[in-house]
């Protein structure tokens, strides 16, 4: 019965992400600490599912030409070490799993929260990005996109958020003038190798449950599709605003645990 319930919580996060592009780890981790997993299993399970239910996004983008490698490469010049660095600093650091549990709670909440403030601010973020547009900031970008990856490394590690929601606030920031398509394709490509290298970081610290992350693939893969599907019938000015209160709330609550 508890495979059925996490084929079925699978089902209804890629439903949702289906519809509103919003990633699957701000959803996905808080509904498995709800379920009673450890905090670093959710984590570390949650990373894997990232990488492997995002590889198609990329691979689709990447045929229609929406990444731009340049950047993926510069994001992950920052991201890739610092996702390393710090899952060999819990292992240094910390005896037990158990032990760092309410470190990645904390930061779950600081992403959650960091995350709906990115839903809620999305509109003010896109016209601030365009009123930067003019500015020559061409000699700042470089080492700002390193820096913000490494940002991102970090917490996404600890969090298993971020890789979505901050990274497109991120680009859209930094590159004003990249198109909406290619700013979603190039932070989805930049998403599965960092998913990727900190869910094998979490695999080798033994955070990963296979029998879990197989039930959340069986259900989530087909129910992406569905949601993407009928995605142009649900109001979008409802649901996103929903979603982000309860990241909010969430997030509220992972902070000070």
């Amino acid at each position: 019965m508890d495979f059925l319930l996490y084929i079925g919580a699978g089902a209804a996060v890629g439903f949702i992400v289906g519809m509103t592009g919003i990633g699957g780890g701000a959803l996905m981790t808080p509904l498995l600490l709800s379920f009673g997993f450890p905090a670093h299993t959710a984590v570390g399970t949650d990373l894997l599912y990232a990488a492997l239910t995002k590889a198609g996004g990329a691979y689709s983008h990447h045929r229609q030409k929406h990444v731009n490698w340049g950047l993926v490469k510069l994001l992950a010049v920052g991201s890739i070490p610092a996702a390393l660095i710090t899952g060999a600093l819990l292992h240094m650091f910390f005896n037990d799993a158990e032990d760092y549990g309410h470190l990645l709670k904390n930061a779950l909440g600081i992403m959650l929260v960091m995350t709906a403030v990115v839903i809620f601010m999305r509109t003010r973020i896109q016209a601030f990005a365009a009123a930067r547009n003019a500015r020559n900031l061409s000699r700042f970008r470089p080492a700002a996109t390193i820096v913000m990856g490494i940002l991102l490394g970090i917490f996404v590690t600890l969090s298993s958020v971020g890789a979505g929601a901050i990274g497109t606030a991120i680009l859209m920031i930094l590159y004003p003038a990249l198109r909406g398509t290619h700013i979603v394709g190039t932070d989805i490509a930049h998403a599965v190798p960092l998913t990727l290298a900190a869910g094998l970081i979490h695999l080798g610290l033994g955070n990963v449950d296979f029998q879990l992350l197989g039930a959340l693939l069986l259900g989530s893969i087909p129910a992406i599709h569905f949601g993407s599907m009928i995605s142009r019938k649900v109001p979008d000015a409802i649901l996103r605003p929903a979603l982000a209160s309860i990241l909010l709330f969430m997030g509220a609550r992972y902070m000070f645990q």
